[in-house]
């Protein structure tokens, strides 16, 4: 995971752009990975770990009546979070995820549902729906990944590295 965190810091550095994330099932592991590599501060803002559902709301702005209509594992929610922790951190990107990690399903949803969102500048709005499988350090461990990959694929597309 450090190698992809350290691509996405360079990355970052090299267009002078910021980043900070909204994580509730991964309960900081994103933040951990942004953090490991030498010179982070250069990009990375810092994170809100909301893993209780009213804190989605109360620090991040995510629309009560979303939670309460959808609850917590939720495409939508996932957005919200992700543009909440952006304008929370004045930053160029915000990246989010929500989920279930297990051992049990939550919100009627399955184990394994993770919603990944990042908010960048203007409208820009990114996400992957996953369906993952594994134990719950697994699906934990995978989110972070796949959240680490989206954006670092979001930057090489604005560096015209790679196509969509």
């Amino acid at each position: 995971m450090m190698g992809v965190a350290s691509e996405v810091l360079s990355l970052l550095v090299r267009q002078g752009a910021t980043v900070a994330v909204a994580e509730s099932l991964t309960g900081g592991l994103i933040g951990a990975a942004m953090t490991g590599p030498m010179g982070a501060s250069a990009a990375f803002r810092g994170g809100v770990i909301a893993y209780a559902t009213d804190l989605k709301a109360s620090l991040l702005d995510v629309p009560s009546d979303l939670l309460e209509r959808e609850g917590a594992v939720h495409p939508g929610v996932a957005a919200a979070m992700a543009a909440g922790v952006r304008k929370l951190a004045n930053s160029d990107y915000g990246l989010a995820v929500t989920g279930v990690a297990g051992p049990d399903p939550q919100d009627g949803k399955p184990v394994g549902t993770v919603h990944i969102a990042l908010a960048g500048p203007g409208e820009g709005l990114w996400h992957r729906d996953l369906r993952l499988t594994g134990d719950r350090d697994g699906i934990r461990t995978a989110t972070c990944q796949e959240a680490l990959r989206l954006l670092e694929g979001v930057l090489k597309a604005n560096l015209g590295e790679h196509s969509w």
